[in-house]
């Protein structure tokens, strides 16, 4: 029996412990219980906290002059929304009460511009919000506020399910001048495929005869004709103004403050282009928010798996891999803020493959809006020069466009105005990669957008900006001819220049305007080389953009020739090292290639296109002057282009001026001439480079030279200079 007792009944050690963890657990939970009221407790006595329930509670019709309380709790508030922000619960308790009116239309404008948001925005509370403009008496400034604040937080609503289901009803107000811009942005952001009908196009298209065509019609009408192209037969010109005015002023410092106090970024089209103002200089701006948007869903985690979801859908940032990616290809909801896509190759991947025009027309939207708020209005050049941010932005924004293949159409917009007020300086690197990525640009526009500006920065800036634009322009005539060789088509030569947008070119105005940039390049890289003496620098940057040019017909497919100007011949020939004279030996033998490949095909085929007697005449006075200054040594000589008077060239005292510039005595190989001829006769005491002309000696001397790597001057040689070889010179 004490056996049983024993093994039923724990020691009393054991009694005790578990008597002392049954005391301490109910300690526990009283000490739970006790933290719990006391937080109940400070919650309703928290002043914060019972100005929102004074709102919440309030009665309509409860009057506001001489009510402290309602003056006091505004102002509790008030302050609050500015030093960190609204909870969304608080957010829906005030935006319910302005919009309701229940104290009249005094309060409505003042809560809805103290209504800064420390997180996100419910997106019910909106959806009542936006009915309560058709119920309520609310003035026409007071609804055109509430918009401007929606578009504001569009990026921060939770999800926008809910609000693409009111579109209908949203639409109703485009009838209203003074809300139609308004009401047009917030259609923009919200329309589908599934929105576009034909009697909103057609009340659109009613709206633009009365008002005319405004841009906001035009932006609107413009994504109802990519979705529905069959629906809109209005011609929308492809260089109209493209976005929507920016509406966010009553709450931009704001927000920012409220974002830098939290440590957090807010997820709002607002925060990427806006700054606080310095109040010690009002004209300086800085870079806070160039930042890239985080990769988000639009729906929020509730609203992608309740049940009211009627198609299946699959968020971009729930994709991981590019086989994800293929497998829901046709069932991507795109993010919230189109930004995001520049900081995920995943993305890029989609956009390149699928051509969205909708993500393309929201994402330049958002890519302008960035671009002209932070760069182009931040002339000043104070922050800026050292911002971190815009150089990683840029840097995205150009690793994004390699990945395409393509500009952007805000980018091209933007450098077109940022060139005139561009100091040649400021993020050098990254304006002179955008540059290049130019889409082909009409020649009776071309010289206004961009020579006129380039030509300034060039003559003012110094030889590293020279050497730079000189490769900026070799990059966008690469990336001209590029396209031309990919979209050509055969049948009608009639080129598609760039996939996403609407600029088509024929193929005798695409050669206009390759005409018009190489012309150009030649008249800054002639007057170029006068101001910086001549600079081997500057020269070799000259000579890679005829290395392109001059293979423009066999490499490119381009009916076209162009030969190098004197300014730019005349000083690679007397140049002072043998580099640049073997690159412009190649060039020649390139453009030679080229012409004969060209007067074949002209002579065997009845479509081949016409080359001028006049190209021919300078190729031709070309190869005569490099023959004859390196091979003959007859340079100075009558009729060999380089015309100096021969009373000056006798009082240079230099004998023999007419062999000073061939393969022997030119500065350029004047080192190699000493040393071969040092190595041919090293018992010899005085160097006689003379004696090198001699038939077996100059054989040698030409291989020695070929041998360095020179094969330009080789190639030059052997396809414009017949040499008979004698019996030994093997």
């Amino acid at each position: 029996m004490a056996a049983k007792l024993n093994l039923s009944e724990p020691p009393d050690s054991d009694k005790s412990s578990l008597s002392d963890q049954s005391v301490s657990s109910r300690s526990s939970n009283r000490s739970l219980r006790v933290a719990e009221k006391e937080q109940k407790k400070n919650e309703a006595e928290d002043p914060f906290v019972v100005a929102l329930q004074y709102f919440s509670d309030v009665e309509a019709g409860t009057p506001v002059h001489g009510n402290d309380d309602v003056e006091r709790n505004l102002v509790l508030v008030e302050k609050v929304a500015y030093y960190r922000g609204l909870t969304p619960e608080a957010i829906s308790i005030m935006l319910e009460f302005a919009m309701s009116l229940r104290m009249g239309t005094t309060l409505c404008a003042r809560v809805l511009k103290f209504l800064i948001p420390a997180s996100v925005v419910p997106q019910q509370a909106v959806v009542r919000a936006v009915v309560w403009l058709g119920v309520c008496k609310i003035p026409v400034t007071t609804q055109i506020l509430f918009i401007k604040w929606v578009l504001t937080v569009f990026d921060m609503i939770d999800a926008k399910d809910q609000l693409r289901a009111v579109y209908g009803f949203i639409f109703s107000f485009v009838t209203d001048e003074n809300l139609c811009p308004f009401i047009c942005h917030l259609l923009y952001l919200l329309t589908r495929k599934e929105s576009v009908r034909v009697f909103r196009v057609r009340k659109l298209l009613e709206l633009q005869s009365k008002l005319g065509r405004q841009p906001f019609l035009m932006n609107l009408l413009s994504l109802y004709k990519v979705f529905c192209p069959e629906l809109v037969t209005l011609s929308i010109p492809s260089r109209t103004k493209s976005g929507f005015r920016n509406h966010n002023m009553p709450w931009k410092s704001a927000l920012i403050a409220v974002q830098k106090r939290n440590g957090s970024q807010v997820a709002s089209s607002l925060s990427l282009a806006s700054t606080v103002k310095d109040k010690t200089n009002p004209r300086k701006r800085k870079h806070w928010h160039l930042d890239l948007p985080v990769l988000s869903a639009v729906l929020s985690k509730e609203a992608q798996t309740g049940p009211s979801t009627s198609r299946k859908v699959v968020p971009l940032v729930q994709i991981h891999s590019f086989a994800q990616l293929l497998e829901n290809m046709h069932r991507i909801e795109l993010p919230a803020q189109m930004g995001s896509l520049l900081g995920s190759s995943l993305a890029l991947q989609y956009l390149d493959c699928v051509q969205d025009e909708s993500a393309l027309l929201r994402l330049n939207f958002w890519l302008g809006y960035a671009l002209h708020e932070e760069l182009l209005f931040c002339s000043d050049g104070g922050a800026s020069q050292n911002s971190e941010e815009a150089l990683q932005f840029l840097n995205r924004l150009l690793s994004t466009q390699h990945f395409l293949q393509e500009g952007f159409s805000s980018s091209e917009t933007f450098l077109y105005k940022f060139l005139n007020v561009w100091d040649g300086s400021l993020l050098r690197p990254q304006i002179l990669g955008l540059l290049s990525n130019i889409p082909v640009v009409p020649s009776s526009k071309i010289g206004q957008l961009l020579f006129e500006p380039l030509m300034q920065l060039f003559f003012t800036s110094s030889l590293f900006f020279k050497c730079g634009l000189m490769e900026c322009l070799n990059n966008m005539l690469l990336k001209w001819l590029t396209w031309h060789s990919v979209y050509a088509l055969e049948d009608d030569l009639d080129i598609s220049l760039n996939s996403h947008t609407s600029i088509n070119m024929t193929l005798s105005g695409f050669k206009d305007s390759v005409m018009e940039l190489v012309d150009f390049v030649g008249r800054l890289a002639s007057v170029g080389l006068q101001l910086v003496g001549c600079h081997s620098l500057l020269l070799s940057f000259i000579l890679d953009f005829y290395d392109t040019v001059c293979d423009m017909f066999l490499k490119y497919g381009l009916p076209l020739v162009v030969m190098p100007p004197h300014g730019v011949f005349y000083p690679a020939l007397c140049a002072s090292d043998p580099v640049t004279i073997d690159r412009l030996a190649y060039i020649m033998h390139r453009y030679k290639v080229n012409l004969t490949s060209a007067k074949t095909q002209e002579k065997n085929t009845e479509q081949a296109f016409h080359i001028s007697r006049q190209t021919f005449r300078e190729f031709n006075h070309y190869t005569v002057v490099m023959v004859n200054c390196l091979w003959n040594s007859k340079m100075f000589q009558p009729a060999m282009g380089v015309q100096i008077g021969e009373e000056l060239l006798l009082k240079s005292n230099v004998p023999e001026y007419w062999k000073r510039f061939d393969l022997i005595h030119h500065p350029a190989f004047m080192s190699y001439a000493v040393d071969f001829h040092q190595k041919c006769w090293p018992g010899r005491k005085d160097t006689d480079l003379n004696s090198i002309k001699h038939s077996k000696p100059w054989s040698w001397y030409l291989e020695y030279l070929f041998n360095q790597g020179y094969d330009g001057l080789k190639q030059f040689v052997q396809s414009n200079i017949s040499r008979k070889l004698t019996a030994g010179d093997s």
